[in-house]
């Protein structure tokens, strides 16, 4: 079964972290919900709109070799912590280096960036790309996939990027499955 990590940070996208997670699920990965553990730490994170989340693991017991991917959901807040966060940023580096999958929406490339392990095509939320990088940036998918990073846009595109982890991680039968379950002939 696949394992996926999904680190959570105050000011993360509701929308994005609830969908993939939700998605994931649905196909059958293992997602762990990592809270970031500092001083301050605890395992309820609160979102962008005041949704409050329980995390699993606090991330700096994360072990990247327990996992297939790691995804960051969205949100400028939760991004910028991410982006700033010396565990995120070297488990990312770790995940690289060991050619795993990384998975970022909306802001939260940027995070990938600051680590070194976006790849030249992606995608973001709208202007975003001023932060990161124009050159390799499209607005004209709703997820890019470049070798084994993945982006998308934002919260509108979040279960079109769980299906496409889906697929990549599980199978196109079980992405065709939940695609029809959920209706999301969109993506």
């Amino acid at each position: 079964m696949a394992k996926v990590l999904v680190p959570l940070a105050i000011g993360f996208e509701e929308i994005e972290a609830v969908n993939l997670i939700d998605i994931m699920r649905r196909g059958g990965i293992d997602v762990d919900i990592a809270y970031l553990g500092d001083e301050f730490a605890s395992d309820l994170v609160t979102g962008a709109n005041g949704i409050v989340i329980q995390g699993q693991i606090d991330i700096n017991f994360v072990i990247s070799d327990d996992y297939d991917m790691i995804v960051l959901p969205g949100g400028h807040g939760g991004t910028n912590r991410l982006a700033q966060d010396k565990k995120v940023q070297s488990l990312l580096k770790e995940f690289k280096s060991k050619d795993k999958y990384i998975g970022a929406i909306c802001a939260s490339p940027y995070a990938l960036h600051v680590a070194g392990v976006l790849n030249h095509k992606y995608t973001c939320y709208p202007s975003v790309q001023e932060q990161i990088r124009i050159e390799g940036y499209t607005d004209k998918q709703k997820v890019v996939v470049d070798g084994k990073v993945m982006t998308s846009r934002g919260p509108g595109t979040a279960i079109c990027f769980g299906l496409e982890i889906v697929k990549t991680l599980v199978g196109v039968e079980t992405y065709e499955m939940i695609k029809g379950g959920t209706l999301s002939n969109f993506c």
